[in-house]
């Protein structure tokens, strides 16, 4: 088991996703999510907030350097790949891309570690964390 091995997380609520709110990239996983969860099932922590902190510290991600999102899922928390596709397993028009967890981590990881190191050289960071939408912020915990 590495350090980034899903965890036990039974008192996290299911669907949670945390994630670095001040990412561009990470901001636009976070409204792929939305426009693909017709069910609703995710709510999203944006790692600045005071219960995203929290949440992060807990499971041993450094608040102010985050390397990875995480995403609680059947009482557990999943990081870095693991995260993305426990998440694209779960929406209906991503279903198929969970089988890449056969995939094993230490292939995975690596590509997950070069975009995560390179996220706001490529993408670009804002200022503050995304404001969702109207219609969106009952999803957002912070």
């Amino acid at each position: 088991m590495t350090r980034w091995s899903p965890q036990p997380a039974p008192d996290e609520p299911d669907g949670l996703i945390l994630f670095d709110g001040v990412c561009v990239f990470c901001s636009r996983w976070v409204r792929f999510v939305i426009d693909h969860d017709p069910e609703q099932r995710f709510r999203f922590l944006p790692i600045q907030s005071e219960a995203g902190r929290a949440l992060a510290t807990r499971y041993g991600i450094d608040p102010e350097a985050p390397q990875t999102n995480a995403v609680v899922w059947g009482g557990l928390i999943h990081f870095k790949s693991d995260a993305a596709l426990t998440v694209l397993g779960a929406l209906p028009k991503t279903r198929a891309l969970a089988a890449l967890k056969a995939a094993p981590r230490l292939l995975r990881d690596p590509a997950y570690d070069l975009i995560a190191k390179n996220r706001y050289a490529i993408f670009g960071r804002t200022d503050a964390c995304m404001v969702p939408s109207a219609e969106d912020r009952a999803r957002f915990l912070a």
